[in-house]
């Protein structure tokens, strides 16, 4: 039957890549430049396990749960298989060791090396080595007799040489091979291989022929050769029942001869006829896997006729092959057969249903013994799995199975899901520990590396921005495996010792005092698993399922517990995410639960432990947050997700990593992530989950796409792209809601390409001739954008469209004017309770800490109301004096319960303190207007909204912390609401006009007074908002972009230019049947004697203070602050 050549498969980097099976077949091991040992289910394994060892393997070998490899740094390192958790070193060199194999019962390992030197090393005690002497040049090759009595070896020396274990002689050499100085010079690394079972021959690749000789004689038996072979061998490998052997050249040809006829069976060609440095034959099946010098690995099927040899020599083979598994039937048994091959593969101790096809003999064995507790019935077990039918030529044992008795010592067969191991505790941005040169952390502020080799172990700490701190150079004395970095702090941990406990050190760059380091011991018993940094906090999880925090400068705070083992922390500002093991996963998947807290003033949990969405099969490689606050996270699959606030604290993916891979092995290492501009920076690995420390890993920038479906259509991009940028500027929200800085023109921008983009989905929405998606559209846009729908409905004569739109709008004026009153109701909730906080330990006249700086009150002061008494007046103006010069401290957001007035009472009976601030405000050039829907909310009056829109105005921040766009208008709301109770039937608009009279000083000051008196407690219409009402429609039709604030300002200067007696006809509509208010009206303008002497100290004070309000305008924020300051009690 010929041989089938399955395509070859990308393994690691360029150069000289090795290969071996394990035990039993169930897997494929190979090792490459890469410094990476990769476990491959078989060669369609799309993921196949990695294992870092060093920076370059140079050859690996796999015997009994034993992973042994040579490495560049001059060692022969031992792994546990299939887990890869490093169990020491076994071996030194002064050069790289350039071959490692097993003895035949896997006691022993044999390595040579490039200093000419061969040792031979106990497996379970390194101290025990034997050392071969007399190579004049490097090693190339070993194998050691089947019968574990000789070694042989190839050098670069020309020479082959067998040696006696027993003495460490040499028996025997031949001088065979051509000469070099180095393993990189040779023309060929001549893998010569003893004949499994007898030992009876010594196969060695001769330039283009195998050369065997014969054991004890050592003469050469005879010589097998191919006129295919037209460059010198490099491997030969022996099957395992010692009958054919298979040999590898350096221009891409594998050859398989039978060795009892010498005849040529097998012939292949490499597809790009790279040269074959590794070959493994397959213990049980007519399989050889092999790779070239450029990292591939491919595999060759159907060689020979293994299992059913029919010539003279098959009871001999057959015997050889059942002796490969003399000595290894209990452990292959209870280790390997414990999950039955129909239950589904779970992590990476997966096995092929192929291990379980075992010589006859020990299939019985394994069923019959009954003093096995971990024996199982294979016959079920292959009954089930179908396996029965493949024994042909076993008829008369398979037939056995059935007669034989039920085990009385049987387990229960279990074929469910098999528990996933939980994944071990890491540090997002790290490389592995094991490692000599690895990254301790990549994040956003910079870089920390660990060098831990002969020559040195140190840290080195590197910053993106140079203006933060200097580059930094550390010893490591107490092997440091964990490292965050901040802006202000450096944070390292080390693992315990018999003689130290572990230990959590902090390097506090950003302290402004000598001392910037401190080291906090752990309880006994206790180990650090993951640390983070915060702003001004530190915190560690420990395997006491505990978390503590410290200070930056080392007080430790709070301590609380986990539901489960860390898994990573991530920590930026106020916020500590952490991710935990909630449980037992099965069936591949992970079962983790995430909690994000927040550390700051008011401290809370955001996500109690809710589940962690990952790909499926896959575990956690990253979680962090974006350079805006945003938690993230990466899975193993490539998927990266937020956190979308505006969803319930939902995760979406945004990003998928695979799809940016140009090879099935390739990943990308995620350094951080940015919402504005939108980038993911990550660094590409070829063949490999993450990068080396040198050369200096380039970093790429990947852009976010959020899964929508049928992104190629236009609908569906648009539609990616709204979301995506409604998701990437939540973080603004937050911000904006926790009293951070943030950049308002960026939010403005966002919401203009959100809305165009409705704009785009509603044409074509209207094109495709579905009106009622048009409507769902509507919902997402802002007053204004519907107004222009409404105009392009017009004009694509979709008048049905249009007038449902204008229902639209209207909802949505009415929700906005809800959504202020029950912000205003808030506010004024949680300002009431901290109110009675603050009187327990404040005096009424120390509160005045509420007050905003920048603000002379003087001239408030004095315009107080006569209800008021003298010594309110004297208690508030001497601290507003003093603040006026004091500069603005408030780098966070002040609160609505920091900027509040002590005394809310007594806002409403103020009388005439209210007119004033608004006469500043006037100084601006575009006077602010109340928007529609204020004049909507005139109707409603009560003292507890007049006291609630004073602090709704002294709620405004200072101008580095810029308010959400919706802010201004609620504020506006809030300052009409002072005035527009007692204000009579009269214009807006002559009102306004009044106040820029007021400003260029043209108006006599007993204008202000009568403004000031005509005030009363009902909201009736004006004859303005009667006329705005009527005339609404035409200003939209001349002016379609204009919002609700730029209609009423453009509604006031058309009302300006009607005649005086059109705006007293709307004015009497206004008033109607109220003419008996007027005599009230004019008893009211009767000013008292003390009126008078206010009115004259306010003239006074205008005067003093008109030359400062005209040299520096004052902006929105400071305006309302001063309407809101003129109201403060003492």
């Amino acid at each position: 039957m010929p041989s089938t050549q399955k395509p070859m498969r990308y393994g690691h980097t360029e150069g000289h890549t090795d290969v071996c099976f394990d035990d039993t077949g169930s897997c494929i091991v190979t090792c490459g430049s890469d410094g990476d040992v990769r476990i491959w289910e078989n060669l369609d394994d799309d993921d196949p396990k990695s294992i870092n060892v060093g920076e370059k393997a140079f050859s690996c070998a796999l015997k009994k749960g034993k992973l042994i490899t040579a490495v560049s740094s001059n060692t022969v390192q031992i792994h546990t298989f299939p887990e890869g958790a490093p169990d020491g070193i076994l071996t030194r060199f002064t050069t790289p060791a350039n071959h490692v194999t097993f003895s035949p019962d896997g006691t022993r390992v044999a390595a040579g090396s490039s200093d000419f030197m061969i040792k031979v090393v106990e497996v379970t005690d390194s101290s025990k080595q034997k050392t071969f002497r007399g190579h004049d040049a490097p090693v190339l090759s070993l194998s050691f007799d089947p019968k574990d009595v000789y070694l042989a070896s190839a050098s670069c020396d020309g020479s082959v040489r067998v040696w006696n274990l027993a003495d460490q002689t040499c028996t025997t050499s031949w001088l065979v091979l051509q000469k070099c100085n180095d393993v990189i010079n040779a023309k060929s690394i001549c893998r010569l291989a003893w004949q499994p079972g007898t030992g009876k021959l010594l196969a060695v690749p001769v330039d283009k022929v195998v050369e065997l000789f014969r054991r004890e004689t050592w003469d050469s038996q005879f010589s097998l050769s191919d006129a295919s072979i037209t460059q010198p061998l490099n491997v030969v490998v022996w099957s395992p029942c010692g009958q054919f052997l298979a040999a590898g050249s350096v221009d891409g040809n594998i050859v398989v001869w039978n060795v009892e006829t010498q005849q040529c069976i097998e012939r292949m060609k490499h597809e790009k006829k790279y040269s074959i440095c590794g070959l493994a034959w397959h213990p049980k099946y007519k399989q050889i896997a092999y790779t070239d010098t450029e990292g591939n690995l491919g595999l060759l099927e159907n060689i020979g006729d293994v299992e059913k040899p029919n010539d003279k020599v098959a009871s001999a083979v057959a015997k050889d092959y059942n002796d490969l598994f003399d000595g290894d039937d209990d452990d292959y048994l209870n280790e390997d057969m414990v999950e039955p091959p129909s239950s589904p593969k779970t992590g990476d101790n997966e096995d092929d249903a192929d291990d379980l096809v075992q010589p006859p003999g020990h299939v019985r064995r394994a069923v019959i013994d009954d003093d096995d507790d971990n024996s199982l019935d294979i016959g079920l077990i292959k009954a089930s799995s179908g396996l029965l039918e493949k024994e042909d030529d076993a008829g008369d044992q398979t037939g056995g199975f059935s007669a034989l008795p039920p085990s009385s010592t049987q387990q229960p067969l279990y074929d469910g899901p098999m528990p996933t191991p939980r994944q071990k505790p890491f540090q997002s941005g790290s490389t592995p520990v094991h490692l000599m040169h690895r990254f301790m952390v990549w994040n956003s502020v910079g870089i920390i590396r660990c060098y831990n080799d002969e020559q040195d172990n140190a840290i080195d700490i590197e910053f993106h921005d140079t203006s933060v701190h200097h580059a930094t150079h550390l010893p490591n004395s107490l092997s440091h495996t964990m490292a965050d970095l901040s802006t202000e702090a450096i944070l390292l941990a080390c693992e315990s010792t018999e003689e130290l406990a572990s230990k959590l050190h902090c390097i506090h760059f950003g302290s402004w005092d000598a001392n910037k380091e401190w080291t906090v011991d752990m309880p006994k018993d206790e180990e650090i698993e993951a640390i983070c940094l915060g702003q001004g906090w530190a915190a560690c999880a420990t395997t006491a399922l505990l978390v503590r925090v410290f200070t930056v400068g080392g007080v430790q705070k709070e301590i609380f517990s986990l539901p489960g083992p860390v898994v990573s922390m991530a920590g930026h500002g106020e916020q500590l995410m952490i991710v935990y093991h909630r449980g037992t996963g099965f069936d591949g998947d992970q079962c983790l639960g995430v909690q994000l807290m927040e550390l700051g003033m008011k401290k809370r949990q955001i996500l109690h432990g809710d589940p962690l969405s990952l790909t499926r099969r896959s575990y956690l490689v990253w979680v962090g947050f974006s350079a805006e606050g945003t938690p993230c996270y990466v899975d193993s699959e490539g998927i990266v997700r937020m956190l979308n606030r505006g969803l319930g604290n939902t995760w979406i993916p945004v990003c998928n990593t695979r799809e940016h891979c140009k090879g099935k092995y390739d990943h990308y290492w995620v350094v951080g992530v940015h919402e504005n501009p939108q980038q993911l920076r990550c660094i590409p690995c070829k063949g490999a989950r993450f990068p080396p420390t040198l050369p200096r890993p380039a970093v790429a920038i990947l852009p976010f796409k959020l899964p929508y479906c049928q992104v190629a259509t236009e609908k569906g991009q648009m539609e990616e792209q709204y979301w995506r940028s409604v998701l990437f500027h939540g973080h603004v929200d937050y911000l904006s809601k926790n009293g951070y800085e943030f950049d308002e023109n960026a939010k403005n921008q966002a919401v203009k390409e959100q809305q165009e983009l409705l704009m785009k989905l509603f044409a074509l929405s209207c094109k495709l001739e579905r009106e009622f998606r048009c409507m769902e559209l509507a919902d997402l846009m802002t007053p204004s954008v519907v107004n222009l729908a409404i105009k392009y409905s017009s004009r694509s004569r979709r008048l049905n469209l249009a007038q449902r739109l204008s229902e639209v709008a209207v909802e949505k004026a009415s929700e906005l004017a809800a959504a202020a009153a029950a912000a205003q109701e808030d506010e004024e909730e949680e300002e009431e309770d901290f109110r009675q906080h603050s009187k327990a330990g404040y005096s009424s006249s120390a509160a005045n800490w509420g007050q905003l700086p920048g603000r002379n009150v003087q001239q408030d002061q004095e315009e107080e109301d006569d209800e008021e008494t003298d010594a309110c007046e004297e208690a508030e103006e001497t601290p507003g004096v003093q603040q006026e010069k004091e500069p603005s401290h408030f780098s966070k957001g002040v609160t609505s319960a920091e900027v509040t007035t002590p005394k809310p009472a007594l806002v409403a009976s103020s009388s005439r303190g209210r007119v004033n601030p608004f006469k500043v405000s006037s100084s601006k050039k575009d006077p602010v207007v109340p928007s529609a829907n204020i004049l909507d909310n005139m109707t409603k009056y009560s003292k507890k909204t007049s006291s609630s829109g004073s602090r709704a105005v002294n709620k405004q921040n200072p101008p580095v912390i810029k308010p959400l766009t919706p802010k201004p208008k609620t504020k506006q709301a809030s300052a009409a609401s002072f005035f527009q109770p007692r204000t009579p039937a009269t214009n807006p608009a002559e009102k306004i006009v009044e106040e820029r009279e007021e400003k260029a000083g043209n108006e006599p000051q007993e204008a202000k007074v009568t403004a000031q008196e005509n005030t009363e407690n009902r909201r009736p219409k004006t004859g303005f908002q009667m006329w705005l009402e009527e005339n609404r429609a035409n200003i939209l039709t001349d002016n379609p972009d204009l919002n609700e604030a730029e209609v009423i300002k453009e509604g006031m200067s058309r009302f300006r230019m009607l005649t005086s007696e059109e705006r007293m006809v709307w004015t009497e509509k206004a008033r109607g049947g109220r003419v008996s208010d007027s005599a009230e009206d004019k008893k009211r303008k009767r000013p008292t004697a003390e009126e008078d002497e206010v009115k004259k100290s306010q003239e006074q004070n205008s005067e003093d203070t008109n030359v400062s309000k005209k040299s520096k305008p004052l902006d929105a924020s400071t305006n309302n602050r001063l309407s809101a300051f003129a109201f403060k009690q003492s």
